[in-house]
């Protein structure tokens, strides 16, 4: 997580626009039929492994994947952060890897949430006073980020949804320098849908959590916890 929170440090300072995505299992298994979304996860300026089955999928394959971070662990992360930043800029607990960012005199970034349902984006806003604004339309999305002139956009419309969005909406948001796709986590850090706990996302079974919570995932689910294994196990076999 810290090296994540460092470059993201990095691509607030740095002035440009900068998109990161979160692909986990899933996500990887729909991006091989959609030629146009597999593009944009490649072209993507940092792709964060969001699920243990990529983890499980760099060592088959002999890559260098070490941590897990999902969308929603990030997602909290930078909005902890800044929480504790507005309340006070010596916290002991707040990222380190951010800390530098406020030393250098820069003043704390402002966020903005595009997605989820049932009013999540809402729920989340109450909560963090450098939410500068929200919307679960994204008709209005670009009028309404450019009003709150926010530095990183959360967007939770689901993949390939919300990667597309980002892709061929963010050089008309300049304000924007970090979007980040980050699927449910609305939901989560809103309190509608439970987390799995901790101990089953560890050994990676959170699958079987949301099965319980949705069994509309199925389909989802076999895609992550089936599919993407077989495809990981292919192409091992034929590289």
């Amino acid at each position: 997580m810290n090296e994540v929170l460092k470059k993201i440090e990095v691509f607030l300072a740095d002035g440009r626009q900068h998109h990161i995505v979160t692909p986990n299992p899933e996500i990887i298994v729909f991006a091989q039929k959609d030629k146009e979304f597999k593009k944009i996860l490649n072209e993507a300026d940092l792709s964060i492994p969001d699920g243990t089955g990529i983890i499980w999928a760099s060592k088959i394959l002999k890559g260098d994947i070490k941590e897990k971070v999902s969308g929603t662990d990030l997602m909290e992360e930078l909005l902890k952060n800044q929480k504790s930043k507005c309340k006070n800029q010596n916290d002991p607990s707040s990222s380190p890897a951010l800390a530098g960012h406020y030393g250098a005199g820069i003043s704390k970034f402002k966020i903005f949430l595009l997605g989820g349902k049932n009013e999540a984006a809402e729920k989340i806003a109450k909560k963090f006073s450098n939410i500068v604004g929200f919307t679960e339309n994204i008709n209005e999305a670009v009028e309404l980020i450019n009003q709150g002139k926010p530095d990183i956009l959360f967007v939770a419309l689901g993949a390939p949804k919300q990667e597309k969005w980002i892709h061929y909406n963010i050089d008309k948001i300049p304000s924007v320098k970090v979007a980040i796709g980050v699927g449910g986590a609305f939901d989560f850090i809103s309190g509608k849908i439970q987390r799995a706990p901790n101990f089953l996302r560890k050994i990676g079974l959170e699958w079987l959590w949301r099965f319980m919570l949705q069994p509309w995932r199925a389909k989802r689910i076999y895609n992550a916890v089936i599919k993407f294994p077989c495809l990981v196990i292919r192409a091992r076999i034929t590289h």
